[in-house]
This record gives structure tokens, sequence and C-alpha cells, in this order.
């Protein structure tokens, strides 16, 4: 039997793919590159915002209308919220599996190649829930563990990745409890995974010639946060390790090797200083700091949930440049969150301008039911929420080429991706990577024009020459 994945969402989707993958290998399944030679076309789909969610369903009308006489499988994070409704309303899907234990899907891909019809697998919670509040330690130690059973085969899993580069999911959920997100109804509260298992992770992707090990999660900055007095006692009486984001830098700085390690997802309101330690220390660990502000006026701040403010918000991006030389910072804000007026929206502007933030994202606010903003007064229209996200990235342009500007003319490595042919065999060939001030995916690219053949996926030394918009030309340094 044969599978085609359709992947939608963020890079956490991404691992939960990759581990699918891994799940539908070992029992028999083959994946395929194109949907037409498979039997079952996976879906795994975003629940974050509506127009996520209303990607993936249409991916599934689509699919439907394309290949009617194959099996369909709704998974991810809109299969994990809305599992009930869907099945009702979204007849065009044949199964359902959510992101609560992937173990299961294996079983659910056979059942609905049997024909059975409408499965609800066993990787879905169920619809529209709050987050469950555990009754006792076991049950966050429960969760932890489904948490460390859906790393099938810790990094020998399929990579979805370009090459050189890989995503390693370092806890599960989140407590932060921001007001606009949906995260917690999805992944529930946060589970770290234990510090040994990502190391070994760690290890086996680096045998395999991974240059990137890329640490995610809905908020990396938290990794460990969620241990209790008692489960901690519990799970030292036990010998298993677990420790705090600084402190699993510290056990990956121990392995040996030329490779770069890459935060992503860091909350502001509880940075762990104690990572410029380890920065200061091993060059390996990128100086790229990825910080959700996601607004600049203190009463919208609140609103959101969050517990920092513009002054401490500001003092920890000068705290961050001032220790870190060649420190990056990637943000996102966003606008028409209910109540943002004029002068909030104002203040988001000056937070803008004063962060000079390297690199930025900006979205429009998602009403999301069953959040706490999802009743909050003050609607803002959509018109006026796009239109201001549309002037936050205009004037956004010209901070992150200025921010990028203060790099030319010096050597960095670059992880190298992509080739390109020359359309005449007389003119050479051009490739695309990423320096270390550039994330996979979301930043610029660093553009190769060599005549020389490199590598996919090795890191080689250039010197920057010249920037092209958010893109930096760049040339292979020979010694």
């Amino acid at each position: 039997m044969k599978y085609y994945i359709d992947l939608f969402g963020c890079v956490k989707n991404q691992v939960d793919a990759e581990n699918i993958m891994a799940y539908l290998n070992e029992a028999g399944w083959a994946p395929v590159k194109e949907p037409d030679e498979a039997n079952l076309i996976i879906v795994n789909s975003c629940g974050f915002i509506e127009s996520a969610k209303q990607e993936s369903i249409n991916a599934v009308l689509s699919w439907r209308k394309n290949f009617p006489e194959k099996k369909i499988l709704l998974a991810g994070c809109l299969a994990q919220r809305y599992s009930k409704e869907l099945a009702e309303s979204l007849p065009e899907a044949d199964g359902f599996f959510g992101v609560d234990n992937l173990t299961g899907i294996a079983e659910v891909a056979e059942e609905l190649a049997e024909g059975a019809y409408r499965t609800i697998g066993r990787g879905t919670r169920g619809a529209r829930r709050k987050p469950a509040e555990p009754k006792a330690e076991g049950d966050r130690r429960e969760r932890r563990d489904v948490a460390e059973g859906a790393v099938r085969n810790l990094g020998e899993r399929p990579l979805l990745s370009l090459p050189g580069s890989a995503y390693v999911k370092i806890s599960e959920g989140c407590d932060n409890n921001c007001s606009y997100c949906a995260i917690p109804l999805i992944r529930g509260k946060l589970q770290s995974r234990h510090a040994d298992d990502i190391v070994e992770e760690c290890k086996i992707l680096l045998g395999r010639g991974i240059k990137e090990l890329c640490l995610v999660g809905q908020d990396t900055g938290s990794y460990g946060r969620d241990l209790s007095s008692g489960l901690l006692t519990e799970l030292r009486a036990e010998n298993l390790p677990f420790t705090n984001l600084p402190g699993l830098l510290e056990k990956l700085s121990l392995l040996e090797g030329d490779f770069w390690i890459r935060l992503l997802y860091i909350h502001p309101d509880h940075f762990p200083l104690g990572i410029l330690d380890i920065m200061e220390k091993d060059r390996r660990v990128l100086p790229y700091f990825d910080i959700p502000f996601q607004h600049g006026s203190e009463k919208i701040l609140k609103a959101m949930n969050r517990q920092g403010n513009t002054e401490t918000y500001l003092k920890l991006i000068e705290t961050i440049r001032e220790r870190i030389n060649d420190a990056v910072i990637r943000s996102t804000l966003m606008t028409g969150f209910p109540g943002e007026t004029k002068d909030d929206f104002s203040a988001l502007l000056d937070f803008q301008q004063k962060a000079k933030l390297d690199w930025l994202g900006c979205f429009a606010y998602s009403r999301e039911e069953n959040t706490p903003s999802y009743v909050m007064k003050g609607k803002v229209g959509k018109k006026l929420a796009a239109e201001r996200k549309r002037l936050i990235e205009e004037k956004q342009i010209h901070i992150t080429e200025k921010q990028m500007d203060r790099f030319i003319g010096r050597t960095f490595g670059v992880l190298v991706e992509e080739k390109f042919e020359a359309p005449n065999e007389d003119e050479p060939v051009f490739y695309l990577g990423r320096l270390p001030f550039q994330a996979p995916e979301i930043d610029g690219a660093a553009v190769i024009i060599t005549d020389e053949s490199l590598e996919l996926g090795a890191i080689i030394p250039c010197k920057i020459t010249a920037r092209a918009g958010f893109d930096l030309k760049v040339e292979p340094v020979k010694f």
C-alpha cells in the first residue's frame, strides 16, 4: 500500500508528518511523490488560525474532486480540534487523526484501506475541548510519555527539510495561555522531552550528515518549566534526566563536529538568559533569536495575557545585543487585536522603530473560538487590521535592509540547500543557501553564483558581497 502526505502548517507539524511517515514505513506502507500513485492521501492539517483551517479543508475537497476513488485522511491540528464537527460536515474525508498519539497512524491507515469509513483516529482528543488540567502529577507524566512515543526512531525518521537541516522537537504543548492562541486547545499543556533522548536524536541526525539542528517547540524557552517539585523528585528518583533550556544546550555543546544549533520560538516573558552564556562559549549555538513580541501597546499586551511590557521587551533586546556579537532577532507582531485603537497601533509602530528587529513577520488577528479573546469587546475590522499589517510590513523593509547591510564584506558559513542550472551551458550555475542569521524558509537567502560544483547540505565559507532586497549575494572563499 502507498501513501502521499500533503503538508500544511508550521515546522512542528512537519516533525509530526515525519514521525507519521516513520510509523507507516515500519508497518509496510510506501511513500510516493505523486498523489495519483497513492492508495491513501493524508492531509496533515493546520488548525491555528481561520485562513489555515480553510486551506486544509480546501485541500481535502480538492483531493476528493481529483481522486474520488482514493482514501483521504485528515490528520494534524485541525483533525485534533474539530474531529467530531468535521465527521458530520466533511464527508469528503474518510477519516480523521489528531496529534495526541501518532503511534496509532498505521492502524487507522489499515482500517481505511480495508474499507472502514469515518474513522476517528486514536490520535484525536476530540473537538472544542478546553486544555486538560492534570488531576495529579501522574497525568502530566502520562502525557509526557505519549510525547516521547511520538518521536519514532528518534533521528532515523524520514526528513522533509532541505538538505543539511533538521527540526528537533524538544517539547509539546504550551502553558503560556496567550488569550488569542488556540495551541493549548490543540496541543495541551507543556510536556518537555527527556534531555538525553533529545541529545541522542541529535547524535543520530549528525551521523546522517545533518549540519543544522533547529530546536523547536510551542515555546522552547519554557523547556523544563513543566516540572513541579513533586514530579521532579519522582523523576530524579528514577534517574530520568530533565533539565532547562540552558542545561540542554550545555549537553548538546558536548557533541563533536562542525554544525549549527538554531533555537526557534522563545516566548519573551521568560527568556532564559542562561542561553547567552552558552552562545558566548560555543559559536555553534547560533546567535539567532526568534522571539514573538506580538505588540508594543501595554494595554494590548495585557489583554493578550502577556506578563511583559514594552520597557522589558526593549530591555531584553538591548541585553541580547550588548552581550552577543552579531545577534539577529526575528519576531512576529499582530494587528487588529480586540480593542486596538489608533493610539495602540501608534505604540506598535513606535516599538517597531525602537526595536529595529532584523526579521519580522506580521499577521492580522484571527478570532478563534474558545479562546479568551473570542468574546472580547472592541472588534477591529478585517480591512483595518489588514491595512495596519501592510503598514508594519512596509516600514520593516527599510529596517531589515539596513540591518542586513552590516554584514556586507564579511565572511560566514553558508549552508548550501538548492542548485539551479544555468539556461546556457557557458553560464555559471547558482545555488541558494542560508547564512547563520537566516532561518529555514522564513528569512532571506544566500545566493551563490559559481562555476564550481558545491555539495548540497554542506556548510562552506562565503564572503557577502552585496544585498538584493532581503537576499544576500555571496562568493565562496578559497583558503
